[in-house]
């Protein structure tokens, strides 16, 4: 069975004489949360525009829910929602108001979706009180249900959590876990704040100059960021066994190249230091090892380099 959301073969986009995206290649599974993360300039909303029907790529093959033709694509792009950069909003209408004006465009038939939606983002007790007078995070949240109006399966969002507060960011984070756990939303969200990704998504997709350089689960993400006291001494199986019975823990590892990884007490070098040191135990070498979240996605995609594609 297909479980396929979204599949990219090779999609390619270029504007004159700068590949935005090159030989793209992915595949979205039903029911994940995806955060696709890139520097401006990575091609990250080339891509969420080729998807949503915005633009059209230059070369290589997308299909949606197994329908790759130009009809097929157009008849599945009914069952996704998307914000794609600033939510489009009337500023002089409430949220009802503006929610009615889009389900008139879109030809949705059922007026009683407007409380629901409402509802879903936390905009029900708005009145009448006018978009233009909404705080930031009221907007993103406002441009979130106008994306949740069609009954979407698959929602997409650009930078959701942009210029909002901390408050704002994790109302915009309960959200998303909300629509994906009771509702069975696959999806695929964009941003440059790393820590509030790792928070959301279940899965990661690292975009570099328009190319894909990296995909893996959250699972994944933790090992490879994983704090740990690298420890080198004249007798690392002594050394290991003494660590594990002074410490109660197992929480370690002896690596190929003879070095110890302590993974707990990582901020207390001088304990482990000691306990070895006690035991008439050389130390050699002693020091933290691991990357942070940002350090990790930062190394991957290039550090402080700025991105040369022609959209972000």
């Amino acid at each position: 069975m297909n479980t396929a959301v979204l599949e990219t073969n090779a999609l390619t986009k270029k504007y004159k004489h700068t590949t935005a995206l090159d030989h793209v290649s992915l595949r979205l599974e039903k029911g994940e949360i995806y955060g696709f993360i890139g520097q401006n300039g990575a091609g990250k909303t080339t891509l969420l525009r080729l998807i949503t029907g915005l633009s059209f790529p230059t070369q290589g093959e997308l299909s949606l829910w197994g329908k790759s033709t130009p009809s097929g694509l157009q008849e599945q792009r009914r069952r996704i929602g998307c914000m794609i950069e600033t939510p489009a909003l009337y500023p002089n209408l409430t949220a009802a108001q503006n929610l009615e004006v889009q389900r008139i465009q879109r030809g949705i038939p059922d007026k009683s979706i407007i409380p629901g939606c409402l509802k879903t983002v936390g905009l029900q007790d708005t009145g009448k009180k006018k978009a233009r007078n909404f705080s930031l995070g009221m907007r993103q949240r406002l441009g979130i249900a106008l994306a949740l109006l069609s009954t979407p399966e698959f929602l997409i969002l650009d930078e959701p959590v942009n210029g909002l507060d901390p408050a704002g960011i994790v109302e915009i984070r309960r959200l998303l876990g909300q629509l994906n756990r009771e509702y069975g939303i696959t999806i695929l969200v964009s941003s440059h704040i790393l820590e509030e990704l790792y928070q959301t998504a279940s899965h990661f997709i690292l975009i570099d100059r328009g190319r894909i350089i990296e995909e893996l689960t959250d699972r994944e993400l933790d090992e490879r960021c994983k704090r740990c006291l690298s420890i080198r001494t004249k007798d690392p199986q002594k050394a290991l066994l003494l660590l594990e019975q002074k410490l109660d823990t197992e929480e370690m590892q002896l690596m190929p190249d003879g070095s110890i990884r302590l993974y707990e007490h990582t901020d207390e070098p001088e304990l482990a230091a000691q306990i070895l040191s006690d035991a008439g135990i050389l130390v050699t070498g002693l020091q933290q090892e691991g990357d942070t979240l940002e350090e990790y996605f930062l190394n991957r995609i290039g550090g402080g380099r700025h991105g040369t594609a022609a959209e972000g």
